[in-house]
């Protein structure tokens, strides 16, 4: 009796009090299920648990050594942590999670990953070798009231620093890769080699580059002519490696605390931290966004696991032949993948690398293997085919409801205010903090264009100040926002302060700043201050 309510009841998304809690149930009632059926957590990522859902956004920071990964965290904190090291060899050897806790101090990786509260639990999978080298920094923050950061060891070249680590390192980005909101790639502009271990490491995070971004670092160190060449040197490494058409946005900058070395560039270091800083501050916002978006990633793969494990039974003998026939299909992997994407319409992206399933599978025994279950695909379709879109709704209430959530503290209230804001002073912001209005200085000229004009009643017309600005060659969409920004009493003509203030807007614009959404107020002409007041 009531059976049908509780069906119903499964599928209204007001029973989810939020994205997270819908998450976790999604997870644990319709997807779990499938990937625990199909040996998803021995082929590719352990289980997800509530942590995993609920912990703050994270940034991983990866790069060889001294690209300056520590620096760059203490850049964004402007604090020292727990554990930290600096200097020009490799310093780092652990990988680092610095996180907020109102008592400072360090917590080791075995009782670490025993920790529920903490997303770090099933790195338990690698082992003391690597546990021996993770911790958590503690520390009290304003950042990381918002975010938390992952530093790693740097990363050196040779075969010989692969195999002393004890551990599959890559494995172990690849692991931190799918639970984090942001990738960092740290590149010195000094040392722009790519070592064969780095190459690895951006192959195994080759699933991730949405949350991929690039920092060339060190820039300040080198000419500007050296830097555009670095720059392409570096394109041109990343396209080889990364081999997408999609091109890795890279930031250009030197991120510490430090003077410039060479102070050429300063315009273009302060917008392009600027650029990095709002990509970090909207982590917090998008956070719901990127766990769904995981979330489907994980649904789709473990839907081709299911259906590969599936074939691969249906296809094993019996009683006879079967080791014989093992290696056969293991041989034949590329066959079975052609089938099932052309039986199940599934695109070839979606499949898991060839080469490394064929290694997992060597291992297994495939007698083992369940048959098919429709059942437990019907319930991951509902998934990403009614809940998931209902799920969405529900993200963005979230995010409208909480407009503001950013990161602050540290580097990133350094600019925000005051006269060394990015722009603060140039531009349409040229002026700000002078007495005398900045369109003064050039109005004598401006005077001139404006009464040849001819004028009636002291004011041009819309048709007649059209002749003058199209000289600008600017596009008529620009045209029109400076005639909207100079037309400050909006009755469709303009006087000569107001001439003098679009020809000063149009100069703005010429020099290559953008212009002001509202018209700032030390550029309201002064016969119209009175008025707007």
């Amino acid at each position: 009796m009531f059976s049908w309510s509780k069906r119903e009841g499964k599928k209204d998304p007001e029973l989810f009090q939020n994205v997270s809690e819908g998450l976790k149930r999604l997870y644990r009632t319709k997807l779990f299920p499938l990937e625990d059926t199909y040996h998803f957590h021995e082929f590719h990522s352990p289980a997800l648990e509530d942590a995993d859902f609920d912990n703050k956004p994270m940034v991983l920071l990866v790069g060889q050594y001294s690209t300056g990964k520590t620096t760059f965290i203490r850049h964004l904190m402007e604090q020292d942590f727990p554990g930290m090291r600096i200097g020009p060899e490799p310093t780092t050897d652990s990988f680092i999670a610095v996180m907020h806790g109102e008592q400072e101090g360090v917590i080791p990786g075995n009782a670490l990953v025993v920790d529920p509260k903490k997303p770090f639990r099933k790195l338990n999978a690698f082992g003391n070798a690597f546990l021996n080298r993770f911790m958590c920094a503690q520390l009290k923050n304003p950042v990381l009231e918002s975010i938390s950061i992952i530093d790693t060891p740097g990363i050196l070249s040779g075969e010989k620093q692969r195999i002393s680590r004890g551990y599959d390192f890559a494995a172990v980005l690849e692991w931190f890769a799918e639970r984090v909101d942001r990738i960092i790639l740290l590149f010195d502009a000094h040392k722009l080699d790519i070592s064969d271990e780095f190459s690895e490491v951006i192959k195994a995070l080759k699933n991730h580059e949405d949350k991929m971004r690039v920092v060339l670092n060190k820039a300040d160190q080198i000419s500007t002519q050296q830097l555009m060449r670095v720059y392409g040197a570096l394109m041109w490494s990343l396209g080889k490696i990364i081999n997408t058409p999609e091109v890795v946005r890279v930031y250009i900058g030197s991120f510490w605390a430090q003077p410039l070395l060479i102070a050429d560039n300063r315009k273009l270091f302060e917008a392009e931290e600027q650029d990095l800083f709002r990509d970090i501050q909207s982590l917090p916002q998008n956070a719901a966004l990127r766990k769904l978006n995981d979330l489907i990633k994980r649904a789709r793969l473990a839907k081709v696991q299911a259906y590969i494990i599936s074939a691969l039974k249906k296809e094993m003998p019996s009683v006879f032949g079967k080791d014989s026939k093992k290696k056969e299909l293991i041989n034949n992997l590329g066959a079975i993948y052609e089938k099932i994407q052309k039986e199940h319409n599934i695109s070839p992206g979606d499949f898991p690398n060839l080469k490394k399933m064929q290694e997992l599978l060597a291992v297994q025994d495939f007698t083992k293997f369940p048959a098919i279950k429709p059942k437990l695909l019907e319930s991951v379709e509902d998934m990403l085919g009614n809940d998931i879109a209902k799920l969405m709704t529900l993200v963005r209430k979230e995010e409208a409801a909480m407009p503001s959530q950013s990161v602050k503290g540290g580097a990133f209230e350094g600019t925000m205010n005051g006269p060394f804001g990015h722009g603060y002073g140039e531009g349409a912001g040229e002026g700000i903090d002078e007495l005398e209005w900045i369109v003064g200085r050039d109005k004598p000229s401006y005077d001139e264009m404006f009464y040849m004009l001819s004028p009636i009643n002291g004011k041009i017309s819309g048709a007649t100040a059209k002749k003058e600005l199209v000289k600008s060659k600017l596009p008529n969409t620009v045209l029109g926002k400076i005639w909207t920004l100079a037309d400050v009493d909006k009755d469709g003509y303009l006087d000569d302060e107001e001439f003098a203030l679009a020809n000063h807007l149009i100069k703005v614009k010429l020099e290559g700043h953008e212009l002001p959404a509202k018209l700032p107020a030390h550029l309201v002409p002064p016969s119209k201050r009175q008025e707007l007041n």
